[in-house]
C-alpha cells in the first residue's frame, strides 16, 4: 500500500461533511495538520498508508470507501448517460469523465440519478399513448397475446365483474362497529376510538391549509389532519376508514390477494376501494341497514337521514347487502355507478356484478346524465333496453369538496338501479291495482321496492324509456340523441335525407 497512490479527496470531504466536522477538527482527529487536510481534499496530496490506516481506525470505514466505486456516478454510469443521442455532441473522453466522477462524486450521481428519471418518464409516457390510442389496452412485449392495462383499469374491471359482498370484510366492519356501540355521536365516538385504542388526534384544518388534501396523516405529532372542505358525512367516512386500515388491516390485504390482481399501483388502488367498502359497513352496519331498509321501502333518502351519510354512500351499501353467510338475510339484487359531470363513468358495482352487457350505462338518455340540471333532486324512472330487459333506476347528485367564492364545485352524479322484475308488483300498485303510492306487503323482501315508485308514470299508459349501450354499438334507429354511428353496420348516407343525431346521423 506504501506504493500505492489514493487520490480520494472528494471522498474524505464527504467523510468529513457526514460527521460534521471542520477541517480542523478532523485535522485534529487524524493527527495532521489542516493545510495537508486541504490539499488532500483538493487531490493534491495521495493518502499515505499511514493516513488510510488512521481512518480506518477512527472513523471505523473500510478500505474500499477510499477508492473509486463503481457505483452511482462510476465512470460507466457516465457512460451511458452521454451516449444518448440527445447528448451525441457532447461526448466526453475517459479522463473527463474520471475527472467528473472523482472530483465530484454527488454531481455525478445526481447526473446519472437524472437521466434515468428521464428515461423512466420517457418509457411512460410512451406506454400512456399507445394505451390511450388503443383504448387503455396494449399488447404486452413480454409473451404473444399477453395486455397490459392502467392501473386503474385493471381495478375497475376486477370489482366490476364480480358480487360487490365481501363476507370477511363485513365481519371486520361489525367487530369495529361493536367497539363504537353505546356511544353518543357518530363523529365524537370515531374520534374517541382513534384516540383511545391508537393514540390518534383528529384535526380539522382549514382550507388556506389543506386547500387539495382531504387528510394526511403527521406521524411526528400522531394526529390526522382532515380537510374542513369535506362535509361532515365523508369525514365520518373517511375516519371509519383508517379504523379499519388500524385495526383490520391484514383482512383488508387478504381481500386484495383474492382479487388476483397484479402491480403495486393497482393493488394499493384496490386496497383503498375495499377499505372504503369497510368503512361504509362500518357507518351503516349490515343486520341494523337491512332491517331499516325493508321498513322504509328502501327509500335511500330516509336511509341516508337515519343513517348520517349521502345518497351516494347509501346506494353502494345497498349494494352491498348480498352476504349469505352465518345464515344473513339477503337485500334486493341493486347495481350502481358514479358519473362524473363530464359523462366519465368513476365506478361501476353490482350485487351480482355490474350487469355491463346488458345496462350499459353510457346512454345519453340515462337520468344519471340529467339530474346535474335538477341537483339535489332524486329522478327515478323505468328503462328498457334492446333486449327488452327493463330496470327501475333512480339518479340523483352527490356535492364534492365544499367550493370556494370562484371555485366550480365538484359534483358527481349516482345512479341506483334494480331489474324491473324485482319491482313489478309495487309499480302495479301504483298504477292503479290498489291505492296509488301504496307498498304491497308480503313476506317476500323481493315483492316490495322503494317508495320512489310512486314518482314514476302509469306503466299501463307510459312505456319505459329507451336506452341503449355506448352510442358506437346501439343500433337504435330511433334515437335523436345518438352521437357516433353505430359500428355495427353501415352508415348507409343520403344527401337527400338527414337525421336529427350529429353529422346527420339517424
Amino acid at each position: 500500500m506504501a506504493d500505492a497512490k489514493i487520490f480520494a479527496g472528494p471522498r474524505i470531504r464527504r467523510l468529513r461533511m457526514e460527521r460534521g466536522l471542520t477541517q480542523t477538527a478532523m485535522a485534529e482527529e487524524l493527527a495532521i495538520s489542516p493545510s495537508y487536510l486541504n490539499l488532500i481534499e483538493r487531490n493534491q496530496r495521495p493518502l499515505t498508508a499511514q493516513l488510510v490506516l488512521k481512518l480506518v481506525s477512527t472513523y471505523e470505514i473500510d478500505v474500499a470507501a477510499l477508492q473509486p466505486s463503481g457505483e452511482g456516478g462510476s465512470v460507466a454510469a457516465l457512460k451511458e448517460v452521454f451516449v444518448d443521442p440527445l447528448l451525441s455532441g457532447e461526448l466526453p473522453g475517459d479522463t473527463e469523465l474520471l475527472e467528473i466522477s472523482e472530483g465530484a462524486p454527488n454531481a455525478a450521481i445526481g447526473i446519472v440519478k437524472l437521466y434515468r428519471a428521464y428515461r423512466e418518464q420517457q418509457e411512460r409516457l410512451s406506454d400512456l399513448s399507445r394505451l390511450m390510442g388503443e383504448g387503455g389496452m396494449v399488447s404486452g412485449s413480454s409473451s404473444p397475446g399477453e395486455t397490459n392495462r392502467l392501473p386503474l383499469d385493471v381495478v375497475r374491471s376486477a370489482l366490476e365483474a364480480q358480487p360487490w359482498c365481501f363476507p370477511a370484510l363485513e365481519n371486520a366492519a361489525a367487530r369495529v362497529a361493536s367497539a363504537l356501540d353505546g356511544q353518543r355521536g357518530k363523529m365524537a365516538a370515531l374520534c374517541h376510538l382513534l384516540r383511545a385504542d391508537h393514540g390518534i388526534s383528529v384535526q380539522v384544518l382549514p382550507v388556506e391549509t389543506m386547500p387539495v388534501w382531504r387528510k394526511r396523516f403527521d406521524r411526528h405529532s400522531n394526529r390526522l389532519l382532515v380537510s374542513e372542505r369535506l362535509p361532515r358525512t365523508e369525514r365520518a367516512e373517511l375516519l371509519a376508514q383508517e379504523l379499519i386500515l388500524r385495526r383490520e388491516s391484514s383482512i383488508v390485504d387478504e381481500e386484495v390477494d383474492l382479487l388476483s390482481i397484479e402491480g403495486d399501483e393497482a393493488r394499493r388502488l384496490a386496497r383503498m376501494e375495499l377499505a372504503r367498502y369497510a368503512a361504509l359497513a362500518v357507518l351503516m352496519p349490515y343486520e341494523r341497514m337491512l332491517r331499516t331498509a325493508e321498513r322504509v321501502h328502501y327509500d335511500p333518502m330516509i336511509l341516508a337521514g337515519r343513517f348520517e351519510t349521502n345518497f351516494a354512500q347509501v346506494a353502494h351499501r345497498l349494494v352491498s347487502l348480498q352476504d349469505k353467510s352465518a345464515g344473513r338475510r339477503a337485500g334486493l339484487p341493486f347495481f350502481a355507478m358514479e358519473v362524473d359531470q363530464s359523462g366519465t363513468i368513476m365506478r361501476r358495482v353490482g350485487a351480482k356484478g355490474f350487469p355491463l352487457s346488458r345496462f350499459g350505462g353510457h346512454c345519453p338518455k340515462l337520468a344519471v346524465h340529467a339530474v346535474f340540471a335538477r341537483p339535489d333532486e332524486v329522478v327515478a324512472e323505468r328503462v328498457a333496453n334492446p333486449d327488452g330487459d327493463v330496470y327501475l333506476t333512480m339518479a340523483r347528485t352527490v356535492d364534492g369538496p365544499l367550493a370556494g367564492a370562484g371555485e366550480r364545485p365538484r359534483r358527481m352524479a349516482v345512479l341506483l338501479g334494480i331489474e324491473d322484475t324485482h319491482a313489478r308488483e309495487v309499480l302495479q300498485a301504483a298504477s292503479g291495482a290498489s291505492k296509488r303510492g301504496a307498498i304491497i306487503a308480503s313476506g317476500d323482501v323481493h315483492t316490495r321496492m322503494i317508495s320512489h315508485a310512486r314518482l314514476l308514470p302509469d306503466p299501463q299508459l307510459q312505456s319505459p324509456i329507451a336506452i341503449g349501450p355506448a352510442c358506437r354499438l346501439c343500433e337504435r334507429q330511433d334515437c335523436v340523441a345518438r352521437s357516433a354511428p353505430p359500428i355495427t353496420r353501415p352508415l348507409g348516407l343520403d344527401d337527400l335525407v338527414q337525421g336529427f343525431g350529429a353529422y346527420g346521423l339517424t
